[in-house]
């Protein structure tokens, strides 16, 4: 027979028992399995959020570098917005750095999906790994001006 436990019931009511039990040093009780699980879980969640804004940003890298004629103002400040939100990321989390190779690899994978969704170029026709280095990806060109 399986127990159900509050965990399993009421996620919210679980955190604020845990908080509770922290707070008070009753680390006897505290649900130990659960909160490394969650705990791990969050970690995760850091590195995903990471991959996912990568290609966002780099899927509008390429439609950007690959298709100038359909340049627009959305994709200059989506591009501006997701460099802005990935430097305070990094920040935040700067122990997320060694993966960031390893993020953007993935990211452009990410991103190449995107432009085969958004945009009538075909992904197995460009670069199949990154072609951009960091600082052509984290900072603006000069040239980059809206026409």
């Amino acid at each position: 027979m399986q127990t159900t436990t509050l965990y399993d019931q009421d996620f919210y009511a679980w955190t604020q028992r845990q908080v509770e039990l922290l707070r008070s040093g009753q680390l006897g009780e505290l649900d130990i399995e659960n909160l490394i699980e969650e705990i791990e879980s969050l970690g995760r969640q850091e590195r995903q959020e990471l991959r996912n804004r990568l290609g966002v940003l780099l899927g509008h890298l390429v439609k950007w570098h690959y298709q100038p004629e359909a340049q627009s103002k959305s994709w200059f400040y989506t591009i501006q917005e997701q460099r802005q939100e990935i430097q305070r990321h990094l920040k935040e989390n700067p122990s997320l750095k060694p993966y960031l190779s390893e993020a953007i690899e993935i990211g452009y994978q990410k991103g190449l999906n995107l432009v085969g969704k958004e945009t009538p170029l075909d992904p197995k026709q460009l670069p199949q790994s990154c072609p951009f280095s960091e600082a052509e990806i984290f900072e603006k060109p000069v040239d980059w001006e809206l026409v």
